[in-house]
């Protein structure tokens, strides 16, 4: 644990998988968990997709969630609570499933499918190679540095100090960009592709309910949405900080091929694959320092530049 006052810590991620146990009103089983802090107008997408993914395997006994596929159907407030119903859809040898329906002020404003398998141990195994010539992260600068100004001389845009304390150390993960960051202006290139080095600012807590394993699954559900439309910004020249900007998550897809612990640098490779009509579309694969390919993202969100 980090014990030094106001550091960096990776608590605001524990704390959002957090669930406690609620009588259901819809499905099965219900839980509630409460979105975390972030400077914007509404709660981060990723809260909902850890949230969820954590009800399900709540749900669920000897079996990992390979896969869940996401749809943000409205925004959720910041701090307060989203309840979780989870249908339990199958229960078979090798498989199971579960709805998961998140609730806010007696609104649906999210809905997932999650799937889950025992494994076949001894099946064929290909895993896709990690992009080469990434620099390491300790030669990389943090989002703080960079941002105090190590790194630029960019002007502020909308950034205010409550943002920028945000995304310096507010997400539970120290995030570092191949090329620079997309915050303030767009730093190198306007190319459909970026990556970043995640890892959490301190071990990442125990959470009631779940593995070590099931939690370090959600961590990565959670932090995969901070940066996953940045390849799109990138190759439309748009950053952050850009007056007028608007996005939003629409809907989410991820598999998890393969257990890997969260408690080191994880590399994360994102690629732009279109924009158009407001919406753009990227792709993402989370691989561990030594280039296991743990899991992959698709995500699809609104984007829509000042006029």
């Amino acid at each position: 644990m980090n014990d030094t006052p106001n550091a960096p810590t990776s608590a605001i991620v524990t704390a959002a998988l957090t669930l406690k146990p609620a009588p259901p009103e819809h499905f099965e089983l219900a839980f509630t968990a409460t979105t975390q802090p972030c400077p914007w107008p509404k709660a981060y997408g990723g809260d909902m997709v850890a949230q969820a993914a954590a009800a399900a395997m709540r749900s669920v006994e000897d079996k990992t969630l390979h896969s869940m596929h996401s749809y943000f159907l409205r925004p959720v407030d910041i701090g307060a609570e989203v309840r979780y119903e989870v249908e339990l859809l199958r229960d078979g040898r090798g498989y199971a499933t579960r709805q998961v329906r998140g609730f806010q002020n007696g609104k649906p404003v999210y809905v997932c499918l999650a799937n889950f398998a025992t494994g076949e141990p001894g099946s064929a195994v290909f895993a896709t190679p990690p992009p080469v010539g990434v620099p390491a992260p300790e030669v990389l600068p943090s989002s703080a540095s960079y941002l105090s100004g190590t790194g630029t001389a960019a002007p502020r845009g909308t950034m205010t100090d409550v943002s920028q304390e945000y995304w310096s150390g507010g997400r539970s993960f120290d995030m570092r960009h191949v090329p620079g960051p997309v915050y303030l202006t767009v730093e190198g290139e306007r190319v459909p592709q970026q990556a970043l080095w995640v890892r959490p600012f301190d071990r990442l807590r125990a959470v009631d309910g779940l593995t070590d394993a099931q939690r370090d699954l959600a961590a990565l559900a959670y932090v995969c949405d901070y940066t996953i439309l940045e390849p799109v910004l990138r190759v439309l020249g748009l950053a952050w900080a850009d007056p007028g900007l608007v996005t939003a998550s629409l809907d989410h897809a991820m598999w998890f091929h393969r257990p890997g612990p969260v408690d080191g640098w994880l590399l994360y490779a994102q690629e732009a694959v279109a924009a158009e009509s407001g919406r753009g579309l990227a792709t993402g694969r989370f691989f561990t320092a030594d280039g296991v390919h743990l899991a992959t993202v698709v995500q699809e969100g609104l984007i829509r530049p000042t006029s």
